[in-house]
């Protein structure tokens, strides 16, 4: 499903360019991707982009700490949370969208999720809300970071 969404984000420079879901399916089908892959990611998709449309409406802000309960920690990870928290930190992600890219992660039913695919999470939110990081951010939501070594506090 994730090789789905990141030909999408990087065959679709805008949401709105994306056909609609019949039409895309064929697409997909045509370019090679698997019938049971283009259906998951399309309905992963499809409540993305209901989420995503409630969030743009609601302009609450927070500035309190996020707690995470413990099925929320399992399928997260310590990783991935700490990415979030970083990514609301810098100013990437609104605390409405923290909790989008938290419940998209937890409709993948795998634990924990890795880095890598939480990261797409975060760039198919940013893309289904027609929002592009900038150039820095983006660099570290692309980076794979399992490939590379481990940073080291200094």
């Amino acid at each position: 499903m994730f090789d789905i969404l990141v030909y999408l984000y990087e065959t679709y420079y805008r949401p709105d360019a994306c056909p609609e879901p019949a039409v895309l399916a064929r697409k997909l089908s045509a370019v090679g991707f698997d019938d049971v892959e283009i259906s998951e990611a399309l309905v992963w998709l499809t409540d993305l982009n209901a989420m995503a449309g409630v969030e743009q409406t609601l302009t609450a802000a927070s500035t309190g700490t996020r707690f995470y309960v413990q099925q929320e920690s399992d399928v997260l990870g310590t990783a991935a949370i700490g990415f979030i928290q970083f990514l609301e930190s810098a100013k990437v992600l609104t605390p409405l969208q923290r909790e989008i890219v938290i419940e998209r992660a937890l409709a993948l039913d795998e634990a924990p999720v890795s880095l890598g695919k939480l990261k797409v999470i975060v760039l198919m939110l940013l893309w289904s809300q027609g929002k592009e990081p900038d150039a820095l951010m983006f660099d570290d939501l692309f980076v794979d970071d399992e490939d590379l070594p481990p940073r080291l506090l200094h």
